[in-house]
């Protein structure tokens, strides 16, 4: 009978932010093809856990704590990591794309991607081939100094930030409202209104956008 792992796409997760990997981890693990063996919280700690574990692919993100992804990339390249590493991160420069994919990034994706297409974007890497979510090859195309298009969380509202940010710390919608002196009422239209403003099904979806697009607190 053949090895069921050993059929499975092995994935490593590299992210400092936990509630990130925890999303990742919770939406990839109902894949009946792709395993979560690893996590890592920062470039460093991502290089030994894939030279310990040597999986297929590599979920990255760009900006960590002491060594960077673009490092992290370079360090697994001169230690012959046959890893594919797949770059998963906010960041939407010309500057930062361009320097993943020379370090060998195999490809580089936003991380409001659509969680299936993240699935296939893994599957995608794992077969050999070099993928750019269609935005990033947008972003190769134009020119750093032109303004950013509009983004769906340009239209939220001081306060809705500030409850955005909380929402991401975990805190419940009492606690939010103690926080920020309000009534529980007024912070659940806060949050009705800020799920409707960006399109998404719950808080935790908030709280992962909120993390992947730098509204979080630190």
């Amino acid at each position: 009978m053949p090895d069921e792992r050993s059929s499975r796409i092995q994935v490593l997760l590299v992210d400092d932010h936990q509630v990130v990997r925890r999303g990742l981890r919770t939406f990839l693990e109902i894949q009946e093809d792709i395993e979560v063996v690893g996590e890592a919280a920062d470039g460093e700690a991502g290089v030994a856990r894939a030279e310990e574990l040597r999986p297929d692919v590599i979920l990255m993100d760009i900006k960590m704590p002491g060594l960077d992804g673009i490092d992290a990339l370079k360090r697994l390249r001169e230690l012959d990591n046959p890893a594919r590493v797949l770059i998963v991160t906010s960041f939407t420069e010309q500057r930062t794309v361009v320097p993943a994919l020379r370090a060998g990034a195999a490809g580089y994706v936003y991380k409001d991607i659509d969680p299936d297409a993240l699935a296939a974007a893994i599957r995608s890497v794992r077969a050999g081939h070099v993928l750019l979510q269609p935005e990033v090859a947008v972003a190769l195309l134009t020119p750093d100094d032109q303004p950013p298009a509009p983004t769906r969380g340009s239209t939220l509202t001081e306060r809705e930030r500030e409850v955005l940010a909380l929402i991401a710390d975990g805190r419940s919608n009492r606690e939010i409202a103690r926080a920020l002196v309000l009534s529980e009422k007024t912070v659940k239209t806060h949050v009705s209104n800020i799920l409707m403003k960006l399109d998404l099904a719950d808080r935790t979806q908030a709280a992962l956008w909120a993390v992947r697009t730098g509204n979080a607190t630190d």
